[in-house]
């Protein structure tokens, strides 16, 4: 587990390791049911004529998956909400018993004049898999808590 930094202990470049998770095909299934019904994510079967050739996690799903592995290491503690998801990038897919990790890198900083008990953060998600290759990025627009000290000016 991280520290829990408030927005005054982040700097510019910061990057922030996830442990990884193995997603089962059990798990692709129930997403896909609930959130993205496409036969490639929940038929076994006809997965295997698909262009993929095999069943494949949702790019929605890998992207959640991405935020609870970073909320659970403990960076978010302090998090205060976001606005903006940009740059998505599904880079390579990922497959049943594929294990993702995350980095999560600072990519700007702003204290927030309008609201000094806050900054906003821009994180950079790189998804990689068990073979180090990329397969998700995205940036998520965070706003989080500052200090006591720094909140006050």
């Amino acid at each position: 587990m991280l520290r829990s930094p408030y927005f005054d202990d982040l700097k510019l470049g910061d990057r922030f390791k996830t442990p990884g998770v193995t997603i089962t095909d059990e798990a692709i299934i129930d997403f896909s049911l609930k959130y993205d019904p496409q036969y490639f994510h929940m038929d076994r079967e006809a997965a295997t004529n698909s262009i993929f050739g095999g069943l494949v996690a949702s790019g929605f799903q890998i992207l959640a998956l991405a935020f609870r592995l970073v909320f659970d290491s403990g960076l978010l503690v302090n998090n205060l909400g976001g606005n903006a998801a940009d740059e998505v990038r599904w880079v390579k897919t990922v497959k049943a018993m594929d294990t993702i990790k995350v980095v999560a890198e600072v990519v700007e900083l702003k204290p927030l004049a309008s609201k000094p008990d806050r900054g906003m953060v821009k994180f950079k998600y790189i998804v990689t898999n068990q073979a180090d290759e990329v397969v998700t990025t995205f940036i998520l627009t965070q706003f989080m808590k500052r200090n006591a000290q720094s909140a006050q000016g």
